[in-house]
């Protein structure tokens, strides 16, 4: 190649690499193996892979190129895709952040509020009983009392967190938040 081509070439390589190198480092926000990360952040730029290109373009192991690939179609990060003629699963890369944001802090926002809430309903409920025992004192009471009032508290942010999510999932969220707003 002339000198004229290359240069330009890896100036675009160079500057893929810079964002390549960004993704792949802040990826450990949502809960992925370094290796993931730059997995993800390579097929960004990619518009589809098979297992073997990814596997050849980032000489990782077949175990852990698996792993990885499993970990980012469970956070949706990774989609796979069918292409006509071909027996080799493809797998494209989420390219719109808004939607892999969405979908996996909804996804963690939810749990969140599912396996609190279920926990404070039964802690509750325990706090109640132990209210109710004849044979609970006084200091006893006073203190289940306090416990099952600082958890009803606590559901105040639950129900708040709980309508975030739906907020996002809705769309409602970009009313207030639009997402034009970066680039003024």
């Amino acid at each position: 190649m002339s000198e004229s081509i290359e240069s330009p070439k890896s100036k675009l390589e160079e500057a893929q690499n810079k964002v390549i190198g960004a993704i792949a480092e802040t990826m450990d926000l949502y809960g992925v193996t370094p290796a993931a990360a730059n997995l993800y952040a390579t097929m960004y730029f990619k518009d589809q892979m098979t297992l073997d290109e990814m596997r050849t373009e980032l000489d990782m192991s077949k175990p852990s190129m698996s792993t990885s690939v499993r970990k980012l179609q469970d956070i949706a990060m990774v989609k796979k895709t069918f292409t006509r003629g071909s027996r080799k699963h493809t797998y494209v890369a989420e390219k719109d952040f808004f939607r892999s944001f969405m979908a996996f802090y909804c996804q963690m926002w939810e749990r969140e509020v599912k396996m609190n809430l279920d926990a404070i309903e039964e802690a509750q409920e325990d706090f109640i009983n132990v209210i109710k025992d004849p044979n609970s004192t006084q200091d006893i009471v006073a203190e289940a009392k306090k416990y099952y009032d600082q958890l009803q508290e606590s559901k105040t942010y639950y129900y708040w967190l709980n309508d975030l999510v739906e907020s996002i999932r809705s769309g409602k969220i970009f009313e207030f938040l639009p997402k034009d707003e970066a680039n003024k």
